[in-house]
């Protein structure tokens, strides 16, 4: 998972950031509006965290803009603000979800979760792929019923293949994927085409079908064979 936390008060966070890592969830922050903007028009995202009060913005023109630019990342709406009418305007303008502070880092992570199940696997907690099994809670693979070992790179990489069958992901589709706003400072995305091989490797050792496919000059996609 890659997580944008769109926050001001850096206290918290900071705190959301490090409760998330101990998660395994990657996530990256922008403290006002413009810097929000600016990563939202560069990368995608699987979930925002969303403070409507900014210092030099409104939450609710982001809402604007992700729906203006079609974008798909889920939305929570975090905030102090708890009138019927903000929740309604936040909900009309695409949010998925909506939570008043103050809040526990459980009940986030929790909703968080939900929510990525809901748009990206049916809201399912297993996803089963022929022979392939992956529980998402427990961030365990199994291929014919025997456990897969894989590094937390290679389940993230498998999850967003499954996750986008059939689409042909670039290598920096992938790369920012894996490493969010670090992909920028690479000098190459050599390192993807390390992990795709190791993942297909471990895959078809435990017996499963070729699904990671080549598409030359584009990058890669997860199809049935």
């Amino acid at each position: 998972m890659k997580i944008l936390i769109i926050e001001d008060e850096l206290e918290i966070a900071q705190s959301i950031k490090n409760y998330f890592r101990t998660n395994g969830i990657q996530c990256e922050t922008a403290e006002n509006y413009n810097l929000a903007l600016s990563k939202i028009e560069s990368y995608d995202y699987d979930c925002i965290l969303l403070d409507l009060m900014l210092p030099d913005g409104d939450g609710f023109d982001i809402l604007r803009e992700l729906k203006r630019k079609n974008k798909t990342d889920g939305v929570i709406v975090v905030s102090a603000k708890e009138t019927l009418e903000t929740r309604l305007e936040g909900f009309n303008l695409g949010a998925d979800d909506y939570l008043t502070k103050p809040f526990h880092l459980s009940e986030l992570l929790v909703r968080m979760q939900a929510l990525i199940r809901r748009k990206n696997f049916k809201g399912c907690n297993n996803i089963t792929f022929n022979e392939i099994t992956i529980d998402i809670l427990s961030k365990s693979v199994t291929i014919n019923n025997i456990k897969l070992d894989l590094t937390k790179k290679e389940l993230d990489l498998l999850l967003f293949l499954i996750g986008n069958e059939n689409k042909v992901l670039s290598k920096s589709a992938i790369a920012e994927h894996l490493s969010g706003d670090m992909a920028d400072m690479l000098d190459n995305h050599d390192f993807i085409y390390a992990h795709i091989k190791n993942l297909k490797k471990k895959l078809h050792q435990a017996g499963s079908g070729d699904y990671i496919k080549t598409v030359y000059g584009l990058g890669y996609k997860w199809e049935n064979e």
